[in-house]
């Protein structure tokens, strides 16, 4: 079972730092998700993962809160989005909270990409500020890397946001209001291009890729995909995490050695 500073009593929170001075925290948003999704879907699928990957890890689980930085949607019914300096002085904040706890490492576990500008600039200022480690994985981009060569898509409210919602609940995917998604020619380019990692630009309203503010294939996830959905991608994030940790716990050692 997972030690999560939600449930855990201030003693046990303490032993737990004591047996392991690592902190996942998870980011998704509230966000539409169309008709067919809940609005907490990137929240709802980024708690359940942080939470697997801290229970791989031996680490203790501490939530951040469901809200992210969204403003493409900003105005679509369900929608809250927060300004990057309010999230970024939250984050930091609640890290340094931590490190007062005794926490050393922390992994931030991420299901939403406009939230990532705010975690890079956070986890590198209180890493360069603090004694402590600090790893931003992406477990959207995971899945996306897992799942794509058996026709999964990372598009939002699409076939792969929808196997997580199945995954935390079958009964909160609407499969009654999916209907064909409006999508211009353009948008599969555009989804593209802002997701680049040379030459890029940005999308600022999610219309642009069409009027029903969503796009994908949800008829792609089924139950049978999504009974592993957790473990699987979990799995991989954690594996990737250890692999930075060790790298970065090498170097600092090394550093130390030539002083």
């Amino acid at each position: 079972m997972t030690d999560s500073l939600w449930t855990l009593p201030s003693p046990d929170v303490a032993e737990s730092l004591r047996r392991n001075p690592t902190v996942v925290l998870p980011f998704g948003s509230i966000e539409q998700h169309g008709a067919h999704l809940p609005c907490g879907t990137d929240t709802m699928i980024a708690e359940r993962l942080a939470e697997a990957v801290a229970g791989r890890l031996g680490a203790l689980y501490a939530p951040f809160g469901p809200y992210g930085v969204t403003p493409i949607h900003a105005g679509r019914p369900g929608t809250i989005s927060l300004s990057p300096e309010t999230f970024e002085r939250l984050l930091e904040e609640i890290l340094l909270e931590l490190v007062r706890m005794g926490a050393r490492t922390f992994v931030l576990c991420n299901w939403h990409e406009l939230n990532t500008p705010s975690l890079n600039g956070v986890a590198t200022k209180v890493q360069a500020e603090q004694p402590v480690i600090v790893v931003v994985a992406q477990a959207c981009y995971t899945a996306q890397r897992l799942y794509r060569d058996e026709g999964g898509e990372l598009t939002h409210g699409g076939s792969i946001e929808t196997l997580g919602v199945i995954a935390e609940d079958p009964a909160l995917v609407r499969e009654d209001r999916i209907e064909a998604v409006s999508r211009p020619p353009h948008a599969a380019a555009l989804d593209e291009m802002r997701r680049g990692t040379e030459v890029y630009g940005f999308v600022t309203d999610v219309g642009e890729f069409g009027g029903d503010g969503w796009y994908g294939d949800p008829h792609w996830a089924t139950d049978e995909r999504a009974a592993d959905f957790v473990e699987r991608v979990s799995a991989e994030v954690a594996a990737q995490v250890e692999h930075v940790l060790e790298l970065r716990r090498s170097a600092t050692t090394d550093r130390k050695g030539e002083r």
